[in-house]
């Protein structure tokens, strides 16, 4: 394994930890000697380096396979059991080459004594296990970090594949509304007919760039809504009403696109809409929120409701990762606020 490929926290315990054993394993070597004789540091401490760097190579090539085989979080325990496992064989294997070595070659005129091995096993292990330990704490919060960034990716996803069902159900049902107006027209006043069909083009080219790039500025949604009311007024006259208020200073904030859009086309389609009870639309900006309220007077007959665009503008609130819109339902009146966004704030969808 090249040194390159381990990962930080494997090599930064390796090199904090090494001269601690180092010095501990050349202690039961040589005891008194060790701090009496210089030349046995010259000798003894990188061949010892050396010898406990090629064992760390080993252990944690073995813990990668473990970690491997066993990989799930809730196999947690099972793999810190074989770590510690893989720890007590390579430390006893690794003690017991080192005073070999030395007794074979008499290096620095060491003798085996047996005492030496659980000695020598007891201070690697001692170091080692709270390593292995902190090893696969890290292992399992990069696993919870990588499960979470997982589960978030397949959320997303899900949520751009309902939001793109739900685009292609609202824009059919704006379209089929004004096909209705434009028939009706044709056959009783051709020359409005002619403008409404030319506003018409203009707010569905809006409708339909606008509804694939996520967001757009308080600015062009206010734009579009009062070209889109000039449709509705023309299929309901003096039965509806729309009021902007000031809304310079948040002009370039950021909202879902067709936000405005939706909660009209909700407003009309649940409120009675005549001259003799005129449905009036007022949009505000409070408080870095977009205010639209109407006043609140339902149909008798109730009208079957799948929110489609109230679902819409949620989801791509949530795709946002931002708190979603407000409602406040009163006997007179239907207000939904939007949070606004800072200029700069983008978002796939």
């Amino acid at each position: 394994m090249k040194i390159r490929r381990v990962p930080k926290l494997k090599l930064y315990t390796f090199l904090l930890s090494m001269p601690v054993i180092d010095v501990g394993i050349n202690q039961i070597l040589y005891g008194e000697r060790l701090w009496q004789e210089w030349p046995l540091w010259a000798i003894s401490f990188p061949l010892v380096y050396v010898l406990g760097g090629l064992s760390w190579l080993a252990r944690i090539t073995a813990s990668t396979k473990v970690e491997k085989k066993f990989p799930e979080l809730n196999q947690t325990w099972i793999r810190l059991r074989y770590r510690l496992l893989v720890s007590l064989v390579s430390m006893a294997t690794a003690t017991l080459v080192v005073l070999t070595i030395y007794s074979v070659f008499h290096i620095g005129g060491y003798h085996f004594r047996p005492s030496d091995i659980w000695r020598g096993c007891l201070l690697a292990l001692s170091v080692n296990v709270l390593f292995e330990t902190l090893y696969d704490a890290d292992y399992a919060i990069g696993r919870y970090k990588a499960a979470e960034e997982e589960k978030e990716v397949l959320r997303q996803a899900s949520f751009r594949e309902e939001l793109d069902t739900l685009k292609n159900q609202v824009n059919p049902h704006f379209l089929f509304n004004c096909f209705n107006t434009l028939s009706s027209l044709i056959h009783e006043d051709k020359p409005r007919a002619d403008r409404f069909l030319n506003e018409l083009s203009k707010v569905y080219r809006y409708l339909l760039k606008n509804n694939e790039e996520g967001l757009s500025t308080v600015e062009s949604e206010l734009r579009f809504v009062q070209s889109y009311f000039q449709l509705l007024q023309t299929r309901y006259g003096d039965g509806i009403r729309l009021e902007i208020g000031p809304y310079e200073r948040f002009a370039h904030w950021m909202l879902p696109s067709l936000s405005l859009q939706l909660l009209i086309e909700n407003a009309v389609k649940h409120n009675i809409v005549s001259k003799t009870q005129p449905l009036t639309i007022r949009i505000d900006v409070r408080d870095q929120q977009l205010i639209v309220a109407n006043n609140l007077q339902r149909k008798l007959a109730a009208v079957p409701s799948s929110k489609i665009g109230l679902r819409n503008i949620r989801l791509k609130y949530e795709l946002l990762q931002q708190p979603s819109f407000t409602i406040d339902e009163t006997a007179n009146s239907f207000t939904v606020a939007l949070p606004l966004l800072p200029d700069g704030v983008g978002m796939g969808l």
